[in-house]
């Protein structure tokens, strides 16, 4: 060996011995506070604009009703804005996007009705609500209600879908609206069979945009389902999930890698802890991985896959960690179904129950939990890889 040649710190502590500090490829770098003075509970992921991450929180703030926060990769928070309710927005849910620096989403409450927004922010806080959804019937007008997924965009226009409003019982609508504003509510689930209940945001495949729903199909207790709507409009029912030994519950946005879309759902499966899936355009499905939600295993997927060099990532909101708590696991897996725990959330004030999509800045996987941290009310965490 030369005398030249240095022994890297972390293999030079594994030969010794003693455990290398830089092992812990996981770290909570930040958590919320609540109260007046920061957001609490995220349900959301984070996006990169510039050097900064930003996100939202369902609660806290200077109203109760949420914020919208920048959080640099070291953990530095700062609130850039507080929804105020009522005819502003209120309790934001899904992940924004960014299109030309501005930042876009919606919320589930809030508005003129009550039943949610969509709005846009400046990274310096500048708020203004672009539309407040009417939530079901109102004259000759049927809208939606209650959107918790997040926005895509497709040109000059984003696309999004509402839990509720539409055709009564209200089963949820799909719309789209004009960066310019110009809305339209472009189809209202029927309910079952069709679809019921979106909550994750649609994906684009050239022309035509692909979502699922977390109730409704053609099975009697409405496992979810999976459409698809083109740019023009036009619908079609693609697949029903259906409960046991198949997955549950879609609650995620899907990856499309290849010409083949995977996700989640956050139940049925073996375990009724939920599934990984692949599935065709076409609708052809096949389970790739059941949860056991026991033991070192997470359950009820919670988030959307991110591909990282052929390699999916993902949290689970649920699955007991070596204490027992019900706590939620960040997870790796191939596209072959190979499913690896690499961090289980609940141990010494870390977080519970991630929620949101994972983001990759440089080296790392950036997410955030709903709750726990030091104060209970939710953390942003890292994963280097």
């Amino acid at each position: 060996m030369s005398s030249s040649f240095m022994m890297p710190a972390c293999v030079a502590l594994a030969v010794s011995g003693a455990m290398p500090a830089c092992a812990a490829s996981y770290e909570a770098i930040y958590s919320f506070k609540g109260g007046t003075t920061d957001g609490s509970n995220v349900p959301a992921g984070l996006i990169k604009v510039g050097g900064l991450l930003y996100g939202s929180t369902y609660g806290g703030g200077a109203n109760g009703q949420g914020t919208v926060f920048s959080i640099t990769p070291a953990g530095v928070e700062s609130v850039i804005y507080s929804f105020k309710g009522g005819s502003d927005a209120a309790n934001p849910w899904a992940t924004l996007i960014n299109v030309g620096g501005t930042l876009y989403g919606t919320s589930s409450n809030g508005g003129t009705e009550s039943v949610g927004t969509l709005f846009k922010i400046t990274t310096a806080g500048v708020e203004s609500v672009l539309y407040s959804f009417k939530g079901g019937p109102n004259g000759t007008e049927i809208d939606g209600a209650n959107p918790m997924a997040g926005l895509v965009r497709v040109g000059g226009t984003l696309y999004g879908t509402t839990a509720g409003g539409g055709i009564y019982p209200f089963w949820g609508t799909l719309f789209k609206m004009k960066l310019s504003g110009a809305y339209k509510d472009t189809y209202n689930f029927n309910g079952p069979p069709d679809a019921v209940g979106p909550v994750a945001a649609l994906v684009q495949v050239g022309s035509k945009l692909y979502g699922t729903s977390f109730e409704g199909g053609k099975y009697q207790s409405g496992f979810g389902a999976m459409f698809e709507i083109s740019t023009d409009d036009k619908y079609k029912f693609l697949y029903s999930f259906g409960g046991g030994t198949d997955g549950a519950d879609p609650g995620d946005s899907l990856l499309h890698v290849g010409g083949t879309f995977y996700g989640t759902t956050e139940s049925g499966g073996t375990s009724e802890f939920g599934t990984v899936f692949k599935i065709t355009p076409a609708g052809a499905e096949t389970v790739l991985y059941n949860f056991s939600g026991v033991g070192k295993d997470g359950g009820g997927p919670s988030a959307g896959l991110i591909n990282v060099n052929g390699t999916f990532y993902g949290v689970t909101g649920a699955g007991y960690n070596k204490n027992g708590a019900f706590s939620g696991t960040l997870f790796s897996i191939t596209p072959a179904g190979v499913e690896t725990v690499l961090h289980s959330f609940g141990k010494n004030g870390d977080g519970i129950a991630p929620l949101g999509d994972l983001i990759k800045v440089g080296n790392a996987l950036y997410g955030t939990t709903w709750s726990g941290g030091a104060n209970g009310d939710g953390l942003v965490f890292k994963y280097k890889l």
